[in-house]
């Protein structure tokens, strides 16, 4: 069903955008068979060392704010909850909260996104609908949660997900063992 997004498929390459590797806006098997050899000719020029695994075909989603909810392991804490703004400008704009996964409460959750920019956003900015803050907590336990289950995990992003008025979507997901 379109319209849907073309990403390429790759653990060697991180920023897909910056070299062309992700298309939105899909309309037609057409215009996605040139997209496909697009993208593969554009990840060949950019890493001609990397054989992708392919492209990846997903529904495009509806635009929602952008939020980034992830893990690193501290040597000595364990790991660390990372919530903040998502999308292309993470690095750039660096509005991120950690706290530690383990024994996170909900009061430590709300004050994490309480410490960001972004929750102004979620909460609805100059008259804008407010996003499912809910959501958007529920996804930070999760990965907390995993994230104690599987001491074996050493990174993970979920970035970008789109929070909207009811519920969210996770765009990207990556995962380091």
């Amino acid at each position: 069903e379109f319209p849907v997004v073309l990403k390429i498929a790759s653990d060697k390459i991180l920023h897909k955008s910056d070299i062309g590797g992700v298309k939105v806006g899909i309309e037609s098997e057409e215009e996605a068979k040139a997209t496909f050899d697009e993208i593969i000719a554009n990840a060949k020029k950019a890493h001609p060392d990397i054989v992708p695994d392919g492209v990846e075909v997903q529904k495009m989603m509806e635009t929602g704010q952008e939020v980034i909810v992830g893990m690193i392991k501290d040597k000595q804490f364990g790991p660390m909850i990372a919530f903040g703004m998502g999308g292309i400008y993470v690095n750039l704009i660096e509005d991120v909260s950690f706290k530690l996964a383990n024994g996170i409460s909900s009061q430590e959750i709300d004050e994490q996104i309480n410490d960001t920019k972004v929750s102004e956003l979620l909460k609805g900015y100059r008259g804008e609908a407010p996003c499912d803050i809910d959501a958007v907590k529920e996804a930070i336990k999760r990965v907390a949660r995993l994230t104690l289950d599987f001491p074996e995990i050493s990174e993970l992003d979920i970035n970008p997900i789109f929070v909207y008025e009811n519920g969210s979507s996770a765009l990207d997901i990556k995962i380091k063992l």
